[in-house]
């Protein structure tokens, strides 16, 4: 059964982060769609500068997660922290958790489930750096390489991303959780 998979991004994503995870799915037979507050391209960040151009398939103003299985948050600086004040996007990743389906972020994408107050009373793992910020929201932090609770699925980094591609297909084939609003 085809399933349908965002993959909410802006300018300034970690690019493994992106293209590691939308490989595997589209793998699995899969339709992956990177949706984007910004029309056209976004670019990526390749470690330690500017990396390729991707393009958007659906503008996150006119996206609806009752037309996705699943939602990818990858990491970067730039990227998070540009989406976690954006009401929209904020918006579509709670509606992804009322509905139960599955969220996945590593890296640093957590951060954006913060701004949306979803991490409170669950046990996640990100990188270090914003393990302070996760725990002051109420999350559980773990130093493992992946970390599943009740559909969300979170990573440390790209060296994580074998296992987290892993689970991120393992939870899609399950479909909904029991999430908390």
């Amino acid at each position: 059964m085809e399933k349908r998979i965002a993959m909410l991004a802006t300018n300034g994503f970690e690019e493994v982060e992106l293209s590691s995870p939308k490989e595997y799915l589209q793998q699995q037979g899969w339709k992956v769609e990177i949706v984007s507050p910004e029309n056209g391209t976004i670019k990526s960040w390749a470690k330690t500068d500017w990396g390729k151009d991707y393009k958007v398939d659906q503008l996150l103003s006119t996206a609806k997660a009752s037309d996705y299985d699943a939602l990818v948050l990858p990491g970067g600086v730039l990227n998070p922290d540009k989406l976690r004040t954006n009401e929209a996007s904020l918006h579509f990743i709670k509606d992804f958790f009322k509905t139960g389906k599955p969220v996945a972020a590593i890296c640093h994408g957590p951060q954006i489930l913060i701004s949306a107050d979803l991490v409170k009373g669950r046990k996640m793992t990100s990188y270090p750096s914003i393990k302070i910020d996760l725990i002051n929201a109420g999350a559980e932090w773990h130093d493992q390489e992946v970390i599943v609770d009740r559909g969300l699925i979170t990573s440390r980094n790209p060296d994580d991303l074998p296992a987290f591609n892993k689970k991120l297909v393992e939870q899609i084939k399950e479909g909904k959780q029991q999430q908390v609003e």
